[in-house]
């Protein structure tokens, strides 16, 4: 599946698709866009900076993805440029979401890079260390956990789907751990041994 290779996109940054997405119900400015975006709690899925969401819709706009459909005047405040999605870039957010739903790609997660030279540190320090990621998982799971079930109670399930992925991944990872941990402190992970002896020889 990882075969399946990504479009090489206009604008190849998460926040456009959010932007584009969240431009798909109707037109906004900048600072409404990431209101509504923060609002929705799209901050748990992508980082929404007013810098970089300004330059987004700057890029989309460049591609013609977005266009400007007319200035706006809140009370002595500056005006504002009101941004719309133009039927390009509704093809675009269609096409994007359909690749990312479908097309498995690789990612790099920080854990995995560091997992993959875990035998740099000490057996007993890195399970100590997998320990204290551990707790940390275990609060902020029960954390999503009340916060999905309060969020349920409020609006229909699919609009709360990512989180419930999010939760799901926190869980699995949390499963992993403490399966790693325990097998570390036993002794019983293959490769101990070695791994021993070459922190002993190397003291």
């Amino acid at each position: 599946m990882y075969g399946v290779m990504a479009k090489r996109r206009r604008v190849g940054n998460l926040l456009g698709l959010h932007v584009l997405a969240t431009l798909y119900e109707r037109p906004m400015h900048p600072y409404e866009i990431a209101a509504e975006m923060r609002g929705r709690g799209k901050e748990q899925d992508v980082k929404i900076q007013w810098g970089s969401l300004y330059t987004v819709v700057q890029n989309l706009e460049k591609h013609g993805l977005v266009e400007a459909a007319h200035t706006a005047r809140e009370g002595r405040r500056p005006e504002r440029t009101v941004y719309q999605i133009t039927d390009a870039g509704r093809e675009e957010t269609v096409d994007w979401l359909r690749e990312i739903v479908a097309a498995p790609e690789r990612e790099y997660p920080r854990l995995r890079s560091g997992l993959s030279v875990l035998g740099i540190l000490p057996p007993d320090e890195a399970a100590y260390l997998l320990r204290k990621r551990l707790d940390v998982l275990v609060h902020q799971i029960a954390a999503e956990e009340a916060s999905l079930a309060a969020s349920a109670e409020k609006v229909p399930r699919l609009f709360i789907i990512e989180a419930e992925y999010g939760l799901a991944l926190l869980r699995a990872e949390a499963d992993w751990l403490r399966g790693l941990v325990a097998e570390i402190e036993s002794g019983e992970l293959s490769g101990m041994q070695m791994w021993r002896q070459y922190h002993e020889e190397h003291q």
